[in-house]
C-alpha cells in the first residue's frame, strides 16, 4: 500500500462535493428524445413532452438550494469541489460568482448532465473539450478533473489523459487515490461514493434525512478510525436540489458541525487531495 501523510497528520481526507446539474438536465427544448427522466417522484416519461414539474424541481435547486449550501460552507468556513456541468454554470452566474468567490473547486462535469456512453470518439472528445472552454470562461480556472454522468464509454479515460486533465472520479473501487497507467500518460483515479450520497434520498424514498446523516457519520467514524494506521478519503456527494430543501438542510449543518469538532479531519478540494498525493507518491513511469 502506498504511503500517504495527510497535512498536519490528519487521519482522514474530506472530500465535499456538491453538484451543479440543474439547468443542463436533459430537456426536448434542448434537442433530446425527452425530458430528464431523474426525478424525485420517480416519473419517467419516455415521451417527447416537457416535465414542466420536474423542471421546476431542478430549478428549485438554484433559487432555493444553492443559497442555503453556500451559506452553510461558508459558516464553516469549508472549500468544497463543485463538479459543475459547465451549461449549468453558464446559466447561473450568480452561483458561479459564489462558488469563485469562496475559493471553491470547479471539477467538470460534462458541457450538460447528460450520458456519454452513445457518443463515438470524436463526440466524446468535443464535449469534453466544449466543457473546458465553458468552465475556463465562467470560472476564469481550467478544471482539472472530470466526474461523468455515471456511464462512460471506453475512450473517456484516454481522452481525458489527451486534453490534460489530472484527476478522473468515475470509480468506486477504493478509499484511498490511485494511478491508473493503461494510457500513454499516467491519470490520478480520485474514488468518488454513491452510498454517502444525498441521491440516496431520491433513489430510496424510505432513506429518511436522519438515516442519511447517520450513515454518512458512521462513514466518516470508521474511516477516520481507520486512518489512525493509514490515512483514508471519504467522498460525500451532494446536489442543490436535493439537500438544499428545508427538511434536508438542516441535516448537512448537523454533519459539518460534527467534522468540524473533531481534530486531525482534513476538509480539502479534490484537487488538493490531488496535489497531496502526487506529491508523494509520483505517477510511475
Amino acid at each position: 500500500m502506498a504511503k500517504w501523510n495527510l497535512p498536519g497528520g490528519a487521519r482522514i481526507a474530506l472530500s465535499i462535493v456538491v453538484n451543479v446539474e440543474e439547468g443542463s438536465e436533459m430537456s426536448i427544448t434542448q434537442g433530446d428524445r425527452g425530458p430528464e427522466v431523474v426525478d424525485e417522484l420517480g416519473v419517467a416519461l419516455h415521451k417527447p413532452v416537457r416535465n414542466y414539474a420536474n423542471e421546476s424541481n431542478y430549478l428549485y435547486g438554484l433559487k432555493a438550494g444553492a443559497p442555503r449550501i453556500m451559506k452553510l460552507l461558508d459558516e464553516h468556513k469549508i472549500r468544497a469541489t463543485f463538479t459543475a456541468a459547465a451549461q449549468a454554470l453558464e446559466k447561473a452566474p450568480d452561483l458561479t460568482k459564489a462558488i469563485v468567490a469562496g475559493g471553491h473547486e470547479v471539477c467538470s462535469h460534462g458541457w450538460r448532465w447528460v450520458h456519454q456512453f452513445h457518443m463515438d470518439e470524436e463526440q466524446e472528445r468535443e464535449f469534453i473539450r466544449k466543457a473546458v472552454s465553458s468552465i475556463e470562461k465562467t470560472t476564469g480556472t481550467r478544471p482539472t478533473g472530470w466526474l461523468s454522468r455515471y456511464l462512460l464509454t471506453d475512450n473517456t479515460r484516454r481522452l481525458l489523459v489527451e486534453e490534460g486533465f489530472t484527476y478522473h472520479m468515475d470509480d468506486f473501487s477504493d478509499d484511498r487515490p490511485f494511478w491508473d497507467t493503461d494510457y500513454e500518460k499516467p491519470i490520478l483515479i480520485l474514488p468518488y461514493a454513491l452510498d454517502s450520497n444525498d441521491m440516496k434520498m431520491w433513489t430510496a424514498p424510505s432513506l429518511t434525512p436522519a438515516d442519511w446523516l447517520q450513515y454518512a457519520v458512521d462513514t466518516l467514524d470508521w474511516l477516520y478510525w481507520e486512518g489512525k494506521d493509514d490515512p483514508q478519503m471519504m467522498s460525500f456527494g451532494l446536489h442543490l436540489r436535493i439537500i438544499g430543501r428545508p427538511g434536508r438542510i438542516g441535516y448537512l449543518e448537523k454533519f459539518l458541525q460534527h467534522v468540524t469538532t473533531m481534530p486531525d479531519v482534513w476538509i480539502a478540494t479534490r484537487q488538493e487531495i490531488a496535489e497531496n498525493w502526487m506529491a508523494q507518491n509520483p505517477a510511475p513511469q
